[in-house]
């Protein structure tokens, strides 16, 4: 394969992704779908229907996953939450941090750039500062508190920290992947299609199917579109315009601060166009698109002084927690838990934690007068 063969196949990658990404962004639009709503809407009201739309898109991708894994077309132990070493204060500090930081900003990383394209300026100023946030705990004053901190305590395993390839090794039986994915990813579809309030709207299962095939399609796009056995110029095998250098799926924390990176730093040449950086953009405008079409786009900004402050609090906590924790809402609450990682499961619990206590936070400002 030539470099000019390479360059067209990552052209081809990076539009891809950046489909998928702009399909998310209409579905995540039409939908209202929000993790951080779910998990209000279950705390204030005991209305289950918007964490049932998140527990069907769980189950979708976690069939998906293994699914193309049993297939052949992609290698499960290629993407960062299945190795072997578990961070996982990381990711329940992070998580808890995130999840209360995304109370606080009204939502996570993907409701943020679904908002923006709605022209919701509340959200444009939480996505600068959770980039700035996110690039600092990635390579800049908060990475070093972290890497000499929490990030210290690991938990070392034999084998992956992706449930289903531990089983499979542990019982000598790689069907055993395939069969605990299944039946868990079988059985969050089930939960979510056994409520009829769930049934009422076509909305709810097209979020769940919606949501949860676009985080498979990226899947399949990095793990076979995106792969070349053999560079030329290194002779080894890469994922062409991933950043972490693996497979990886949706996930928006890192991404943002990769995004401010190219922006800022576009005339470097040593700057290169990622996936990440794609599917930020491809998001914005897919919801965007479908706020026009569907005549739901209004501008909408800050209320006071105190809404300004939560949310800026919010995007630096969602920017530090999302790098800490490895993964956001959509990237170790979909992506991650996909592989069934525990990792991602710890990071998940932390979220929910974290967007608990801050809305008993909240709930204590509106006493508090």
């Amino acid at each position: 394969m030539e470099m000019s063969d390479i360059q067209a196949q990552a052209s081809l990658v990076l539009w891809a992704a950046f489909a998928v990404a702009f399909v998310f962004g209409v579905v995540a639009q039409r939908t209202h779908f929000c993790t951080m709503g779910a998990i209000s809407d279950v705390v204030n009201m005991g209305d289950w229907t918007r964490l049932r739309m998140w527990g069907m898109a769980a189950g979708v991708a976690m069939l998906g996953f293994y699914g193309m894994a049993a297939l052949g077309w992609i290698d499960p132990l290629q993407t960062i939450y299945s190795g072997s070493r578990v961070l996982w204060l990381s990711a329940l500090v992070g998580g808890a941090l995130f999840g209360f930081g995304m109370v606080l900003a009204s939502g996570c990383g993907s409701k943020t750039l679904v908002r923006i394209g709605a022209g919701n300026l509340k959200s444009l100023v939480v996505f600068f500062v959770m980039g700035l946030a996110a690039y600092a705990t990635l390579s800049g004053v908060t990475a070093v508190l972290r890497n000499q901190t929490i990030d210290q305590v690991v938990l070392h395993l034999d084998t992956s920290s992706a449930l289903p390839l531990w089983l499979a090794g542990l019982w000598g039986a790689p069907g055993a992947a395939l069969g605990l994915a299944g039946l868990v990813g079988v059985a969050l579809i089930a939960w979510a299609l056994s409520s009829r309030d769930f049934r009422s709207s076509l909305d709810n299962p097209l979020a769940g199917i919606g949501i949860g095939a676009t985080v498979v399609a990226l899947w399949w796009v990095t793990g076979v579109l995106a792969f070349v056995p053999e560079h030329p110029e290194t002779l080894e095998a890469v994922f062409l315009t991933t950043d972490t250098g693996v497979m990886e799926s949706l996930t928006f924390t890192a991404p943002m601060a990769y995004a401010l990176e190219w922006l800022i730093f576009y005339s470097d040449a040593s700057q290169v166009l990622t996936l990440g950086v794609v599917t930020v953009l491809g998001v914005v405008l897919g919801s965007l698109a479908y706020a026009l079409l569907s005549r739901g786009f209004h501008w909408e900004g800050f209320r006071s002084t105190q809404d300004t402050a939560l949310h800026l609090v919010g995007a630096v906590c969602m920017g530090v927690g999302g790098v800490t924790a490895m993964g956001c809402t959509i990237g170790q609450g979909l992506s991650g838990l996909s592989t069934l990682s525990l990792g991602s499961l710890i990071a998940v619990a932390g979220i929910g934690l974290g967007a608990v206590g801050a809305l008993r936070f909240q709930m204590w400002l509106l006493e508090r007068g």
